[in-house]
């Protein structure tokens, strides 16, 4: 597949997946308010709030996912790829928001023992809940597995905590439906704080890809794998990587003989290239040629592995 087309496949399926998350958060939206007015459930209006953030910022995520996919102009060589992290950074802070709304709120039910009625209204809202998330987060699986869009794996995080969500707040429902009205206000309590946690881990992914985090070492160790395999290669340092949206930026620095010609090192660069780009479609490679004579002997795997990455 070459950068074109992968950037094409990359931009439909982020924006099906942006369109998909704002439609079913604002049909979940419609019946979770009936079935509230209707039960006056502290979980189910603890879904409520959570469906309202999810609509706020699967809208944010659309408009980064917009942004991110401008390509490359004058003040912004390497693109604008970050704005999907940014994005998954403003979902982190919204979802720790509805975190706090919702635990207060199973408090209050807690204390005051709070009373659902309705329950039968309750129960097929939040099988149709379930039901509708479920379908959205098989969806933006497919497309996370695809693109590694981060603004879509923090979507997608998010609404896998949904179903979670929906499945205590069935649970509470049905519990409250014969006697244990407890049940209502600790499943509101534990649910918040399980969104807490997924809100943590979407901050910690956003921030390590605004801070350029390298790729995983295993990627690292095939880059290098890569190199030594183009014959004449006698060592590679300074291995720099990182990522941002779907590109991945390569920098490394190969050693070759000295006598060689420009012509045939820059040919084992160009080799290397291609190789890198079939393991790593869309990437963005440079690649530094040194005359062995020059470099310091810290060429071995793990000398390579163990440097500091300062980009």
């Amino acid at each position: 597949m070459t950068q074109s087309s992968q950037s094409q496949e990359y931009a439909y399926l982020i924006k099906r997946a942006g369109h998909a998350a704002i439609i079913a958060a604002s049909l979940l939206i419609i019946v979770k308010l009936v079935a509230w007015v209707m039960t006056g459930s502290s979980s189910i209006l603890a879904a409520l709030t959570d469906s309202l953030m999810d609509v706020t910022t699967s809208i944010i995520n659309l408009f980064a996912i917009k942004i991110a996919l401008q390509p490359a102009d004058k003040e912004h060589r390497f693109g604008h790829g970050k704005a999907e992290s940014l994005a998954g950074l403003a979902q982190a802070a919204f979802i720790s928001g509805s975190s706090i709304f919702l635990m207060i709120n199973g408090i209050s039910a807690l204390i005051n023992n709070q009373q659902i009625h309705a329950s039968s209204v309750g129960i097929s809202v939040m099988i149709f809940s379930l039901l509708v998330t479920l379908a959205l987060v098989l969806f933006q699986s497919y497309v996370v597995r695809k693109t590694n869009s981060m603004a879509i794996k923090a979507d997608a995080l998010h609404y896998r905590t949904d179903i979670m969500l929906n499945g205590s707040v069935l649970l509470a429902i049905i519990l409250a439906s014969y006697g244990w009205h407890w049940a209502d206000g600790v499943f509101a309590i534990g649910v918040s704080l399980f969104i807490l946690y997924g809100a943590w881990e979407i901050g910690i992914q956003s921030i390590d890809a605004l801070m350029d985090k390298q790729l995983p070492q295993e990627d690292e160790e095939l880059i290098i794998k890569r190199a030594y395999s183009v014959k004449g290669v006698r060592g590679v340092h300074d291995l720099r990587t990182r990522y941002s949206g779907y590109v991945k930026f390569i920098q490394l620095h190969l050693e070759l003989d000295d006598e060689q010609s420009l012509f045939d090192a820059h040919q084992k660069a160009d080799d290397l290239e291609l190789i890198l780009e079939t393991d790593f479609p869309g990437a963005d490679i440079l690649i530094h040629l040194d005359p062995i004579s020059v470099v310091p002997e810290k060429n071995s795997l793990d000398a390579v592995l163990a440097e500091p990455s300062t980009k």
